[in-house]
């Protein structure tokens, strides 16, 4: 690599959240989402996500995020609002469908159909979600950039 090439941006591997008890925090998302373990250790989980994962690490001290969050991609959503909703959690008001777990973080789940985000068919039959699709929408923007 010659000094005027930077390194390309691939995507994201993970993202690690601070969290109060880690058990508290598993049973949050437990009650959220089906997912399984990628593994655990004394102070972090790792939930699997095909090729990528979230990690929840024991120790959050900041306080609630404002604009800051990340963006969970699911293949439904209603069930997640509905879910928050009997959870008594607030749901943040914006178009989609954005929340504060316990511990602050600020988490917007958004429908795998209408983005551009896109696993391998690969992944996606790895992962048994082999029947997801794309809105015509997402799909016109994966072709604008070359990836569909």
């Amino acid at each position: 690599m010659s000094d005027n090439q930077k390194s390309r941006l691939v995507g994201m591997n993970h993202i690690v959240l601070e969290v109060g008890d880690l058990d508290e925090a598993l049973e949050f998302y437990e009650a959220l989402f089906e997912f399984e373990l990628r593994g655990r250790t004394k102070t972090q989980v790792f939930i699997d996500m095909g090729d990528q994962f979230l990690a929840l690490a024991e120790g959050r001290d900041q306080g609630p995020d404002g604009h800051r969050h990340f963006g969970l991609v699911v293949d439904e959503r209603e069930s997640v609002r509905e879910k928050l909703e009997e959870m008594d959690v607030e749901i943040l008001d914006t178009r989609g469908l954005d929340f504060r777990d316990p511990w602050g973080n600020r988490v917007q789940v958004v429908l795998y159909k209408d983005i551009q985000f896109s696993k391998t068919d690969q992944v996606l039959k790895g992962m048994e979600m082999g029947d997801l699709e794309k809105t015509e929408d997402a799909i016109e923007q994966l072709k604008d950039k070359g990836l569909a």
